[in-house]
């Protein structure tokens, strides 16, 4: 049963495309502020788990989110054509005129994400890794979502970019009393940022705090490489 301030309660989730089990009897709880981060192997089912927890692919088991979530959404790859020539500016105003909301609505992102005029003025082929993801960010914030799912926000980015694009994620965490789960590779942000833990593995998964569940052991064990590979995350 799940506890008075969860805001998602996952029970014995099953994914299967055809006869490949991608995610098999996974149960889980996320409670409203945290910060959860997915991690595990390629193939682990980190992407499918969180399209499952949308809706946008057929499960078994139980997902139930509170009465009071409302979701936003960053996926790691945009199947839109990039090239096409559509301004940041014109991008924000069809989600706004698709849900009803305000004009002020669309300030109020452009502002929380940091877009200049020059980037909601530009099309988003022209636009670079870091401003690109974060149009895609301002994108997910309209509508005031207070729960964030984000798949590899910086996969694509350099160092700089994807150092300002967690601090904006923690800025929205805590400004705004968001619960986030991000799917992560980057061991060192995940100890920066989550307070949980979700380890996907084809053995049994695993949930805790970080200190406590990303061990040495558990890690070479969840990644099949040697412990030393990821020293630089105590440090």
């Amino acid at each position: 049963m799940a506890s008075p301030n969860s805001i998602l309660s996952v029970e014995k989730l099953g994914v299967a495309f055809g006869h490949s089990i991608i995610i098999d009897d996974l149960s889980f709880e996320v409670r409203e502020g945290d910060c959860l981060a997915v991690i595990g192997p390629n193939g682990a089912g980190k992407t499918v788990l969180l399209k499952a927890l949308l809706g946008l692919v057929p499960h078994r088991g139980e997902i139930r989110w509170s009465v009071g979530a409302h979701l936003g959404y960053v996926p790691q790859k945009v199947a839109a054509d990039r090239q096409q020539p559509i301004r940041v500016v014109d991008l924000l105003a069809s989600k706004a005129a698709v849900q009803h909301l305000p004009s002020a609505d669309i300030s109020a992102v452009i502002s929380e994400v940091g877009l200049s005029q020059q980037v909601l003025n530009s099309s988003v082929g022209h636009l670079s890794g870091g401003q690109f993801q974060k149009a895609l960010i301002a994108f997910a914030l309209l509508g005031r979502p207070n729960v964030l799912l984000f798949d590899e926000p910086t996969a694509s980015l350099d160092e700089l970019a994807e150092e300002h694009a967690y601090d904006l994620l923690h800025k929205l965490q805590h400004e705004k009393g968001m619960t986030v789960i991000l799917v992560s590779h980057d061991l060192s942000v995940v100890y920066r940022y989550a307070n949980q833990v979700l380890c996907l593995s084809k053995g049994k998964p695993c949930m805790g705090p970080p200190k406590e569940l990303l061990t040495p052991g558990m890690l070479e064990e969840l990644y099949g490489g040697p412990s030393k590979f990821y020293r630089h995350i105590h440090e």
